[in-house]
């Protein structure tokens, strides 16, 4: 079960930059980052050298009081994060929108760098250079690589939409993983079982193709797994608020 769910070992590392991506700002003292890991039984030792590992690989970075903040990289992976927990949608009316790859000179890199945006805009690939989703996301602009790399279109489709959608994203598969967590979340029973558990629950969740109703099936998992997760969210922010940050 852990390997098809994705968990991952708790270590310093995860836990810091879990507590930081769940943090508004994501800012945390040493001393406080310490108090966490002792939530996890992580030595204050182990806690200050990853703190010291994570500024020195571009993770973290210290203000002038000494706390630790999130670099931009990763506070661009916390938008994206809490866009997944809070979807910010807007009523379809049947319109796709659709991206053309229309740059003609691209290096590998620039190629891999427009295909993660890509994926974090939640657009599926339908062939080499196109791109398309239904347009029922409110973003308030795009990356700069996509916009430099694309030309944006907007149509419908001729073919069925809900089988359109079920042929770019793998729904099914979607729908087991999140039942799956959803059951793990609730069989948790230690808080690092929990913490482990609900940072795949967020993993997925930006996996969520974020469709409207149509094209889904009845009984689709994402708002149930949002609402399990927010619930031990919210669990865990009154622990910093009471333990941590009082």
């Amino acid at each position: 079960m852990a390997n098809t769910l994705e968990l991952r070992p708790l270590t310093a590392r995860s836990v810091v930059l879990s507590t930081l991506l769940g943090l508004h700002p994501p800012r945390i003292g040493a001393r406080q980052a310490v108090r966490v890991g002792e939530l996890f039984g992580i030595a204050e030792g182990t806690i200050r050298v990853a703190l010291s590992r994570m500024v020195a690989s571009g993770d973290l970075v210290q203000d002038e009081k000494g706390r630790y903040e999130l670099t931009d990289r990763l506070r661009n992976r916390q938008t994206r994060q809490d866009e997944s927990r809070f979807p910010r949608t807007r009523p379809w009316d049947g319109t796709w929108e659709i991206a053309v790859i229309t740059a003609e000179r691209r290096s590998p890199a620039e190629r891999a760098a427009l295909r993660q945006a890509m994926s974090a805009l939640r657009l599926a690939e339908l062939r080499e250079g196109t791109w398309l989703r239904p347009a029922n996301l409110s973003r308030p602009g795009r990356p700069e690589i996509v916009q430099r790399q694309c030309t944006f279109l907007e149509g419908r489709p001729e073919r069925d939409p809900a089988a359109l959608a079920a042929v770019l994203w793998d729904l099914d598969a979607w729908t087991a993983t999140a039942g799956d967590l959803r059951a793990a979340l609730d069989q948790a029973d230690t808080l690092a079982e929990q913490f482990t558990v609900s940072a795949a629950v967020l993993r997925h969740l930006l996996r969520d193709p974020l469709l409207p109703p149509p094209l889904l099936h009845s009984g689709w998992p994402g708002p149930g797994l949002r609402e399990h997760y927010e619930r031990f969210e919210a669990a865990f922010e009154r622990l910093l608020s009471e333990h941590i940050f009082a």
